[in-house]
């Protein structure tokens, strides 16, 4: 079996505030978006982030900023929908590196086979910040009840809920943003959704729709998304790396839209901008935004020169009380 070694990137852009992502479009049978994904070139590539960086421009015609390598992909049979439509890619074994990439613009790419999709279109349960979900909760709760209860032993009945309920913060466990692959690997074990059922070759027929679980992808491409949303979220927590997705000059109120649209949680107003003030990340720019539909809002920036002065941390996350 021959070994071949891809690269994947995971392109967020926050476009007004929500979380969005580069997927490129399907043409095959399955029509299905998946990520921006090409082979690396030993010969032609110094680097795997340089492959990456190609590949992309080629690939969307963007060209991406700040880059982290995320994990290396590599489980049998992950591209198996593929492999099923070409004999021959099924003697190999592929194997994908990841990336995270943040840019504070979403270029147009009409012209090529992408498209910018916010990432709550593949995991709607993971956005929290209009407290919609609780429906879809307590239905996916159910369906993970059905799961664990059809486990052999009383032992692993247990272990089954228990893992639901930490990962779902089901029975008054606290809901955990960074969880988010948790979640899905918990999901797809379950077989509750398409992917599980593609990957073995048969047609889904689960309890659960897209409305509640979110749009399946290509390969394991939602899998490497789900990666990319829990190393973010945690990420700007202590890493000041929320300011790669602002424009030069921002309004706080942006800033904080941006962050709730990663974590998917409302963050409380006050105690969010009494942190940044101590923070000494941003400094304001005397100017002021006036189409805000209210009061004019300053402009800020981001000190990048901190960076090089000092560790800089992430921003604080002071979620907003839940009302009943």
């Amino acid at each position: 079996m021959r070994l071949r070694v891809g690269l994947s990137a995971v392109i967020v852009a926050a476009i007004d505030g929500a979380p969005h992502v580069l997927a490129t479009r399907s043409t095959g049978p399955f029509g299905l978006d998946g990520l921006p994904f090409g082979p690396f070139d030993p010969e032609g590539h110094r680097t795997f982030e340089i492959g990456l960086r190609d590949w992309v421009s080629v690939q969307t015609g963007f060209d991406i900023g700040y880059v982290e390598q995320l994990y290396t992909f590599g489980d049998r049979g992950r591209d198996l929908p593929t492999a099923r439509l070409d004999e021959e890619s099924s003697k190999e074994r592929i194997i994908s590196i990841g990336y995270l990439a943040l840019t504070p613009e979403a270029t147009e790419i009409g012209a090529f086979d992408a498209v910018w999709r916010d990432w709550y279109r593949f995991f709607p349960f993971e956005d929290h910040r209009d407290g919609k979900q609780e429906a879809a909760l307590s239905e996916m709760g159910d369906a993970l009840k059905t799961w664990s209860e059809n486990a052999d032993g009383a032992a692993a009945r247990q272990e089954r809920w228990t893992r639901a309920c930490l990962a779902f913060g089901l029975e008054g466990r606290r809901w955990i943003e960074e969880r988010v692959l948790e979640r899905y690997e918990l999901l797809y074990e379950a077989d509750l959704v398409p992917e599980a059922a593609r990957d073995r070759g048969d047609e889904y027929k689960g309890p659960l729709n897209e409305r509640q679980t979110g749009t399946p992808m290509r390969s394991d491409h939602r899998r490497i998304l789900a990666t990319a949303m829990a190393r973010l979220r945690g990420k700007i927590k202590y890493r000041p790396v929320i300011f790669e997705l602002m424009p030069d000059a921002f309004t706080l109120s942006a800033l904080q839209d941006s962050a709730e649209g990663i974590l998917g949680l409302r963050l409380h107003k006050q105690n969010f901008r009494r942190a940044l003030d101590k923070s000494g990340l941003v400094e304001g720019l005397g100017q002021f935004e006036t189409a805000t539909g209210g009061r004019p809002a300053e402009r800020f920036r981001f000190r990048r020169e901190i960076l090089s002065q000092r560790a800089a941390s992430g921003i604080q996350t002071p979620q907003k009380r839940q009302e009943n």
